[in-house]
C-alpha cells in the first residue's frame, strides 16, 4: 500500500473535524442567543407567548431556506437558555 500521502489525508481529516467542532460551537452559541432574546422579551412583557408562533411564521415566510426554527424549536432554545 502506498503510504507517501497518508500525512496529507490525516491533515484533511483533522481539518474537517476542526471545522465540524467550530460549526457545532457556533450553532450552540446561536441557539443560546436566540433563547436569551426570546426569554428576555417575554420576561419583560414586551412579547406575549403567541409572539413566538408569529416569529416562527415570519422566519418561514421570509427565509424559507432556514430550517429548524419552528415555534417548538424556538421554545426549546428559550428553555436551553433558561436551564443553562
Amino acid at each position: 500500500m502506498n503510504t507517501q500521502f497518508d500525512d496529507i489525508i490525516l491533515l484533511i481529516k483533522q481539518s474537517r473535524a476542526n471545522a465540524i467542532r467550530a460549526v457545532n460551537a457556533e450553532l450552540v452559541n446561536m441557539y443560546w442567543n436566540i433563547g436569551e432574546y426570546i426569554s428576555k422579551k417575554i420576561e419583560n412583557a414586551v412579547w406575549g407567548e403567541s409572539v413566538v408562533i408569529e416569529l416562527a411564521n415570519h422566519i418561514r415566510r421570509n427565509e424559507p431556506d432556514l430550517k429548524g426554527f419552528s415555534d417548538k424549536n424556538l421554545w426549546r432554545m428559550k428553555q436551553f437558555y433558561e436551564i443553562y
